[in-house]
């Protein structure tokens, strides 16, 4: 295939704009939050693909305090030796707040400080210290944001300032899956007609390409200046205990995050002729980045 990088203002200003109103409808409505680390690092974000899974929350490593987000009412504190279920936890030591309007954040994997005794917990105020319990192997925590009304995960890069990044996303592969399954060789320009499934892989860095790599913000899938397919990364839903993301509607979670370390970002159905396929891939501080991909279809 024959890549070249572009940008579609049209398409990126939407994708903006869009964003920034959901952002000012969470800040509104549920308060202004705040990370719970000044000290430790983000590894993993909210919508990464762990192999062939979305993560659903934020994994920070390193040392320090874990700190309460927002101000909220403790209901439920678990020590990471506790046995009263008689199953170990994945989440080890952890702590849940209530913060109002169904809106919970959970504190979990880090050192086992005991349960907190109190039952009102100040912004920014000490819960326990980041460390190892449950399923962690590193220092660290795991910081997750559940809207029980909704029953959804939310990104918390939605209602708390994102940290600071200048860098855009890599878009690392576009490859393309017909009906029967087969994936188109990659550098074919020339193929058949009809359905076709878009798999892309992308990585994200704050700051320089020796931290981790992070997921993007949206992946938008254009065909000849059409969008066929928007995935984004802003909540994870459950229905009928089945975990959902938005793509174009809700998605089964095991059909997007199936082709990792890719995600199934759309499908088209290709008609003879000439097709460019364009992808944008944005973070959530608004930097983007677009590769084109033009074929023959016969």
């Amino acid at each position: 295939m024959m890549y070249r990088f572009a940008i579609s203002l049209r398409v990126i200003f939407t994708v903006v704009f869009i964003t920034a109103l959901i952002m000012v409808f969470y800040v509104d409505s549920l308060g202004a939050m705040d990370w719970p680390s000044q000290e430790a690092v983000m590894v993993r974000n909210f919508g990464w693909n762990d192999r062939g899974k979305p993560v659903l929350g934020t994994v920070f490593e390193g040392e320090g305090p874990v700190l309460a987000a927002e101000t909220g009412e403790v209901i439920f504190s678990r020590r990471k030796d506790d046995i009263a279920s008689r199953l170990p936890s994945p989440l080890g030591a952890w702590t849940a707040l209530d913060h109002g309007d169904g809106l919970i954040s959970i504190y979990s994997r880090y050192e086992d400080s005991g349960v907190i005794r109190r039952s009102g917990v100040e912004r920014q105020s000490p819960i326990a210290s980041a460390g190892t319990s449950g399923w962690s192997s590193r220092k660290g925590f795991y910081f997750i944001l559940y809207d029980r009304r909704e029953r959804r995960w939310i990104n918390p890069s939605m209602i708390i300032t994102p940290f600071h990044d200048t860098r855009p996303p890599q878009i690392l592969t576009v490859d393309l899956r017909n009906a029967q399954g087969a994936l188109i060789p990659r550098g074919q320009t020339r193929m058949g007609q009809g359905r076709h499934t878009i798999l892309v892989a992308v990585s994200d860095t704050m700051l320089d390409a020796r931290e981790s790599p992070l997921a993007p913000h949206r992946i938008v899938c254009s065909v000849n200046g059409a969008e066929i397919g928007s995935l984004n990364f802003e909540t994870i839903s459950a229905r009928d205990g089945v975990l959902m993301v938005y793509r174009n509607g809700l998605a089964p979670v095991k059909q997007v995050y199936a082709p990792f370390p890719a995600f199934e970002a759309g499908e088209v159905f290709l008609t003879r002729g000439q097709a460019s396929l364009e992808i944008i891939v944005q973070d959530i501080a608004g930097n983007s980045r677009g590769t084109i991909t033009r074929m023959i279809v016969e």
